[in-house]
């Protein structure tokens, strides 16, 4: 018998083929970012992300504290994720450590190695058909929802939404009207009262007021409106050197135009941070568990104690509470109607 035969007839473990490539097992160890540098994401582009490098070690937190303010000594630098992070996501106002060149320097890129637990996480979906999440912002603990008083005329549906992601969230809202000059605020701030949201109104003709400022102090707050609002008119007032692009509203369709492209963090001169987003169409509410949409409306979610059990607070149900309430001038019927309207948006696609 020759040995070419033998090798493939006799049981001869020393005879087997040599193991595939890319077998080996992988090592254990993991790379010590023990001297990793500590970053605040504030823009994304292309999968490039900006991140703000603070002067001192461990100031790198949004935490808005009016003593590190200043922009002195801190660096933007620009990064990538790395391969290490697989599925993770990296969005804005997350905190990061980035390791690689974090000199800020041009033509440098870091690489972003890890990503903190985030405190918040402002989503929306882009329908309530749609069942992709799409973070918004990491780490805010305000949203400030921009509604202008006319051109264009305010939308209590989206800010109804948006007051439903917030507090799904956990952040708190706050209602900023803008545009006093061309309407009044009053019938809209009825609607909110019994809800409790704090709110601002601004003017075109009248400087800021200073309590704009004090709620922004101190805080990580998103500002989040359809186009032509005055979001970007807003942050150019609080921060003459953001240099934000502002845009006319439609005299056809009564529309304002995009002009900002994407979530864009800046710090305030006065402490705080804000998140300016680009202007949206639609707040789709698919992440929110529809029965939890009930916390977002304080006025209604008592009387909403008073259901018999299994009350689901829609139109059908014969014994709800919220209707008793309505009648006898307890609650709001434009509120109830606008929370069922979100109930049986978010009941027709809970199976999805």
């Amino acid at each position: 018998m020759s040995s070419r035969q033998r090798r493939f007839e006799v049981d001869d473990h020393e005879s087997y083929g040599r193991p595939a490539r890319r077998t080996r097992p992988r090592t254990k160890q993991r790379p010590n970012y023990a001297d990793a540098t500590t970053a605040v994401v504030v823009t994304r582009d292309r999968g490039r992300y900006t991140c703000r490098v603070e002067a001192k070690a461990g100031h790198a937190r949004p935490t808005g504290d009016t003593e590190n303010a200043g922009d002195a000594g801190a660096r933007q630098v620009l990064a990538m994720r790395a391969r290490t992070l697989g599925r993770t996501s990296v969005i804005v106002g997350d905190r990061v450590r980035l390791v690689g060149d974090v000199s800020g320097d041009p033509g440098s890129l870091a690489r972003i190695v890890e990503v903190e637990e985030r405190a918040t996480v402002l989503r929306r979906t882009a329908d309530d058909d749609d069942p992709i999440e799409r973070p918004i912002v990491a780490n805010a603990d305000q949203l400030v929802i921009v509604t202008a008083l006319a051109d264009p005329p305010p939308r209590p549906r989206l800010i109804d939404r948006c007051l439903v992601a917030a507090y799904d969230a956990d952040v708190e809202p706050l209602l900023c009207l803008t545009k006093a000059d061309l309407a009044s605020p009053e019938e809209l701030l009825d609607i909110y009262r019994p809800l409790g949201v704090h709110s601002v109104v601004t003017r075109h003709d009248e400087e800021l007021g200073e309590l704009v400022r004090e709620r922004l102090a101190d805080r990580v707050s998103v500002l989040v409106g359809h186009s032509g609002v005055g979001k970007s008119t807003l942050v150019n007032t609080l921060i003459p050197d953001a240099h934000r692009a502002t845009g006319e509203v439609s005299d056809v369709t009564g529309r304002g135009r995009h002009t900002s492209t994407q979530a864009v963090m800046l710090r305030l001169p006065f402490g705080g941070w804000i998140v300016d987003t680009p202007g949206i169409r639609s707040f789709g509410l698919a992440h929110v568990d529809p029965h939890r949409l009930i916390g977002a409306f304080g006025d209604l979610d008592d009387v909403a104690e008073e259901c018999p059990r299994g009350c689901t607070h829609q139109r059908t149900e014969p014994e709800c509470a919220l209707d008793e309430a309505v009648a006898e001038g307890r609650l709001d019927p434009a509120r109830v109607e606008s929370y069922r309207r979100l109930l049986d948006s978010r009941e027709l696609h809970a199976g999805d």
